[in-house]
């Protein structure tokens, strides 16, 4: 999927801005708080219904207006546009159609963010692992995030039957309110347990791949995915420890409880890499979600690459691999930003010719 066009009215610090990108290299250059990030979460607001940054949609507009606008042309004539304002259910529509749910626009426009946030997949707990595998799936199975959506609807009714009954005699508990909702849970759980299986599987070679060529092949890297669910039966589990899950007030078994374990070498990443590692890891996380995602069996179409200063806390061999790797032909249309043009020097040499600079300064942007 190529954006052709990009429009902004209002969002963040962003007062007015038209842009038309190549559809290979489209940079923005400035110091940091002008607003490039912006630029980029405006792009993948067009693809996600939300900002990668801030979940409350009245944030997101400029401080002196009472709304934003972002509108965006992708090939094909498609058009994509939101319009939020304060106090009013946001409007997001294909075309000049108003979608009825977000979640069916998830997956039409594919896209693969790298950021400084991404952090927090090594530093975080396994709720933002769990986010990870959920994004990338969620991008090309819909019936994946329709269970997901239902499983979390589901958990939340457990857990506030659990603390609703946290000191009820255990003969009064209405266990049959309990059952039905368990065995729903274990309906939806066993097919994202599934695909994520399927996935991890199939995506680990990809990361593999990206962290080896980023590296120079020095280090041996590994991704394991851990879940409740490989040695016993949900339904069961759910029912052993209901007593127990009455006490803590919250539910202790189900795919929510998953993991994705890294390693560095037999060790965890978090514990023994240093900040260059674990930034190459999670770099090697995300492209190879961009190639992943790009596999004919898979979308079978590359997603648009937003690199938002990717290249703080890597050595120069590291930076020079990344440009390499992402100039090829195995990755689409590519935005980036930097706070020294110095930086994107060899890409503008790869692709002077399909490559956009522009500067940004207190949210006005300038082609250069």
């Amino acid at each position: 999927m190529i954006l052709q066009e990009l429009n902004i009215l209002n969002y963040k610090n962003i007062r007015e801005a038209g842009l038309n990108f190549s559809d290979k290299l489209n940079c923005f250059v400035g110091l940091n708080g002008q607003g490039k990030t912006n630029i980029l979460d405006a792009i993948y607001y067009l693809s996600f219904t939300k900002s990668a940054y801030n979940a409350i949609d009245s944030q997101n507009i400029h401080h002196d207006e009472d709304m934003a606008m972002i509108q965006g042309k992708y090939e094909g004539e498609e058009v994509i546009s939101c319009g939020i304002k304060r106090g009013v259910k946001k409007q997001f529509r294909r075309g000049k159609k108003d979608y009825k749910r977000l979640l069916d626009h998830i997956g039409l426009i594919p896209l693969v963010m790298v950021s400084p946030q991404d952090s927090e997949l090594v530093v975080d707990g396994s709720d933002e692992r769990r986010k990870f595998m959920d994004g990338v799936i969620s991008q090309y199975s819909k019936a994946y995030l329709e269970h997901l959506t239902q499983y979390n609807v589901l958990l939340k009714q457990r857990n506030a039957l659990l603390k609703q009954y946290a000191d009820t005699p255990a003969e009064t508990i209405p266990t049959t309110l309990f059952e039905v909702i368990e065995q729903q849970l274990v309906m939806h759980a066993m097919p994202i347990y599934q695909e994520r299986v399927r996935f991890i599987e199939q995506f680990v070679p990809y990361f593999q791949q990206v962290y080896s060529a980023i590296s120079g092949d020095k280090e041996q890297v590994a991704l394991e995915y851990v879940s409740q669910l490989h040695e016993r039966d949900l339904e069961q589990a759910l029912t052993r420890t209901r007593t127990r899950d009455l006490i803590l007030g919250w539910t202790s078994q189900g795919i929510h409880k998953d993991e994705l374990e890294m390693r560095l070498g037999e060790y965890p990443l978090k514990r023994v890499g240093s900040q260059g590692q674990q930034k190459t890891f999670l770099l090697a996380m995300k492209l190879g979600q961009a190639l992943y995602l790009s596999d004919q069996q898979v979308l079978n179409q590359q997603p648009i690459l937003l690199l938002d200063d990717i290249f703080d806390k890597l050595d120069s061999e590291r930076v020079e691999r990344i440009i390499q790797l992402v100039v090829g032909q195995e990755f689409g249309q590519i935005f980036i930003t930097d706070t020294d043009r110095q930086h994107l020097t060899a890409l503008l040499a790869a692709h002077g010719d399909k490559a956009k600079v522009w500067e940004v300064k207190n949210g006005n942007i300038q082609i250069v």
